[in-house]
């Protein structure tokens, strides 16, 4: 028997009351985004669950696809069965005969959705139970925690049995928590920090400074690669590269060695804040982890923030480095987080940075230079790309392509 279709339970969104019709429209598009890779696969969703009908696609790879998107509780593969008591016995004994190993406990759990079906719930369990025993003798029942919980759904247009229930990755649909700008290095802690965000329903866009030719083209794929990374989660991520180069060179030139990575820090936050309120963000959201680097001491955070009112989230602030690198790792990001590219962070850091500045000599600073043009003209320079899981799998086919 081959399965027909996944059935998908909702997580939080249980919670929601009168919004929950909006939280699981969302969901149902990001389903349909992360499965955009299966083109015969469709996706349906109501008030109590998500179904997502294979249309003869491998349920395996499906099913890897769903337990990264966040907002399912869990979701169980399914058979379609003809709506009749012969047909959804003869499924039972095959599905039972085929998983059953001596000493496995079992119970059918039934739900009639369709009141027209001519046994109720309760005589269609007791039915197919003794179905069960007929086909093994010897198997025993368990109502609490068995090892086999055959569950049967009698709808309008067919009958559905399953037995596996898979969980999924919690959290709420990605957009229904609105919209944040995330700002993306290379590095491992920005795309943590997106996975995160992500989490907790944030619909995110990834900003990039790139600083050509400073920085090189396999900096900019390295980033491109991690919100790649980050799409099988919610999907489609809106990708935005700002041309920093200017800002960098003008910064070096005219300000303090100590002060550079403080100074780029602040015009890197004006320019996602001025990005984020032309797109219609809510807030800023970054990969600083507390006292990690020199930018993150808290008096370095104070100096940077100084620019925006603009709330900015730091998911992974308390985290130390091996708690992020093990989410990392987990997300599949930390292999495209080491490669060995220079983001516009590094290239020109100095060797004792201030972990201590002053805003008064910041400002002092920043007076030498040209910061409503400069970050008028970085903004207006914008590149913005949709990074898609069908790009992704192109690139895949592209690659196997070339190999034969």
């Amino acid at each position: 028997m081959q399965y027909s279709e996944i059935m998908i339970r909702y997580g939080e969104l249980s919670t929601k009351g009168k919004n929950r019709m909006r939280f699981i429209t969302k969901l149902r598009t990001n389903i349909q985004d992360v499965l955009s890779i299966y083109p015969a696969v469709k996706v349906m969703a109501d008030r109590d669950r998500a179904h997502v009908y294979l249309h003869g696609t491998d349920y395996k790879p499906v099913a890897e696809s769903l337990k990264q998107i966040f907002g399912i509780q869990n979701f169980s593969p399914s058979y379609k069965i003809e709506k009749s008591v012969p047909a959804l016995i003869a499924a039972v004994q095959a599905i039972m005969l085929d998983i059953y190993q001596e000493g496995m406990t079992f119970k059918v759990s039934s739900k009639r959705s369709d009141h027209d079906f001519e046994l109720d719930s309760r005589e269609l369990n007791q039915t197919l139970g003794n179905a069960v025993f007929e086909a093994i003798p010897t198997v025993q029942v368990k109502m609490k925690a068995p090892d086999i919980d055959l569950r049967v759904e009698i709808r309008k247009e067919a009958a559905y049995i399953s037995y596996e229930t898979i969980r999924g990755a919690g959290g709420l649909p990605v957009g229904t928590s609105g919209k944040g700008m995330l700002m993306l290095s290379g590095g491992i802690d920005s795309p943590v920090a997106g996975y995160l965000a992500l989490k907790r329903g944030v619909d995110i866009e990834a900003v990039h400074f790139a600083s050509p030719p400073y920085t090189s083209p396999g900096a900019l794929k390295k980033a491109q690669d991690l919100t790649r990374k980050l799409t099988k989660f919610g999907g489609n991520i809106q990708f935005i590269e700002v041309p920093f180069t200017e800002i960098q060179e003008e910064i070096k030139a005219k300000a303090p060695e100590a002060y550079l990575m403080t100074l780029t820090r602040r015009f890197m936050m004006r320019i996602t804040d001025r990005i984020r309120k032309e797109r219609g963000g809510l807030v800023i959201i970054n990969g600083e982890s507390l006292g990690q680097v020199a930018s993150q001491t808290l008096e370095s955070m104070q100096a940077i923030n100084a620019v925006t009112n603009t709330p900015v989230i730091r998911p992974v602030v308390t985290m130390d480095k091996l708690e992020i690198i093990d989410i990392a790792e987990k997300i599949d990001t930390f292999e495209i987080s080491i490669q060995p590219f220079e983001d516009c962070c590094t290239i020109f850091a100095p060797d004792r940075p201030k972990t201590n500045p002053k805003i008064k000599n910041v400002e002092q600073y920043e007076s030498r230079l040209d910061v409503e043009g400069l970050v008028k003209r970085a903004v207006s320079g914008i590149m913005v790309t949709e990074i898609t899981p069908q790009a992704e799998q192109d690139e895949v086919d592209e690659w196997i392509s070339d190999l034969l």
